[in-house]
């Protein structure tokens, strides 16, 4: 795209040595903070030295790009005019990859503040692979660049929280304020009824939810979490630069699609960082979705996840199956396909209460209510089993919680 005009190159006093972070992912159990140490990058032989990852090399390092074949894509959609929400941690929009794509959202941590704060930076990253500026040959460009961004803020500076009616409320908030599409990185084991309610809500309302499907933990857990088990949910799980099903992804007959998920650059609040997991991958189904409801605004949300299953490049075992879902997103496809039209959600069959199709808008709940605090996602290192030495510390005291799935480490790359 031809754009009016390019950010500025940065400046020679910006220029500063980079440096390899381990990043302290705390999950939310209770009251109690379980450290996650990440494995030394040396675990990972297709990392670059942290040194050759300029801006400029970010743009040139975004595999899922090419893999997705954003380029044809953009001829037919960038994502303009669709609001994506993005429930999570927050998402600073004052990163040059994100200027102009980030609208006033909200903070539910911290009432009162507009979604921008983001002190662990997963929100941002997620959002910078959807609606990335596409402006320029620098940094993180998203999937739909010119898609916006609706921040809402559910997790706080230790990227948890400790009742999932938070996140029933964000995503309440979200539908209320025009959201087309919300993403979801983010899960638990059990499900919540006040979040079951409000996905509920969005559906009746029009809105396509996307989630993805979790991340092994340490217990040997393989069921996939709440939200992406609800059904209607398009639940995503992560590929590796091969085309393989993550071994860090949880699988199960509740994944309907799949998308690459691990060594991806991502924004972050100063910089960027590499990152990897479940939490990755949704956000290139949501970018999808929000493509096609560009080109079709008045496309309903069943249609729209009738035409990311139905457009979707079948890999693994012919047909749908738990390592792929129904295969891999196709924007292209999605966009260019003759696809038959459905009255509801394919993914929604079961009757209310509880799991709506698709239709008129509801009426807005009188209050979401209160549900069981859920268990906590103690997340993986991202690599598969955690090594010996990098379990996580206190698990034996976990009471109860939700967290953010970060899955693996994270490098952070000052942006030059």
């Amino acid at each position: 795209m031809s754009p009016p005009s390019r950010r500025p190159a940065p400046s020679a006093a910006a220029r500063m040595n980079l440096a390899t972070v381990l990043l302290r992912v705390v999950a939310s159990i209770g009251l109690a903070a379980v450290l996650v140490v990440a494995p030394a990058l040396t675990s990972k032989p297709d990392l670059k030295p942290v040194a050759q990852l300029f801006s400029g090399s970010v743009r040139n390092d975004q595999w899922q790009i090419d893999t997705l074949k954003a380029e044809k894509a953009w001829k037919i959609s960038t994502g303009a005019g669709v609001k994506v929400a993005v429930v999570d941690s927050g998402v600073a929009g004052n990163h040059p990859d994100l200027a102009g794509r980030v609208l006033p959202g909200t903070d539910l941590v911290e009432p009162g503040g507009d979604g921008s704060k983001d002190a662990v930076g997963h929100g941002t990253t997620v959002a910078g692979l959807i609606a990335g500026r596409n402006d320029d040959d620098r940094g993180v460009v998203g999937l739909a660049p010119d898609a916006q961004i609706l921040p809402v803020r559910v997790l706080d500076g230790n990227n948890k929280y400790d009742d999932a009616k938070v996140v029933a409320e964000g995503v309440v908030w979200a539908v209320n304020n025009g959201a087309r599409v919300i993403n979801l990185s983010l899960g638990g084991k059990v499900i919540s009824p006040a979040l079951a309610e409000a996905i509920d809500y969005a559906f009746a309302s029009d809105v396509v939810v996307v989630a993805c499907v979790g991340n092994v933990l340490p217990d040997g857990s393989t069921t996939v979490w709440h939200p992406a088990s609800e059904p209607g949910v398009i639940a995503v799980t992560a590929l590796n630069q091969k085309g393989e099903p993550w071994r860090g992804a949880l699988a199960g007959p509740q994944t309907v699609l799949a998308a690459p998920g691990t060594d991806l650059l991502g924004a972050k609040p100063g910089g960027y960082q590499r990152v990897q997991g479940t939490s990755f991958a949704s956000p290139l189904v949501a970018a999808t979705a929000a493509l096609i409801r560009s080109k079709w605004p008045q496309m309903s949300a069943a249609n729209v996840v009738q035409r990311l299953i139905a457009t979707a490049r079948d890999e693994g075992t012919p047909g749908r199956d738990d390592g792929y879902g129904f295969g891999v997103v196709d924007p292209y496809a999605a966009l260019t396909a003759e696809v038959p039209e459905v009255l509801t959600n394919p993914l929604d069959t079961t009757p209310p209460p509880g799991k709506s199709g698709f239709g008129a808008a509801a009426p807005e709940p009188s209050g979401v209510p209160s549900a069981p605090v859920t268990p906590s996602i103690a997340p993986s290192t991202g690599f598969g089993p955690i090594p010996d030495g990098e379990k996580p510390i206190g698990l034996a005291a976990a009471l109860a919680g939700f967290a953010a799935l970060v899955g693996g480490g994270l490098t952070l790359i000052r942006r030059l």
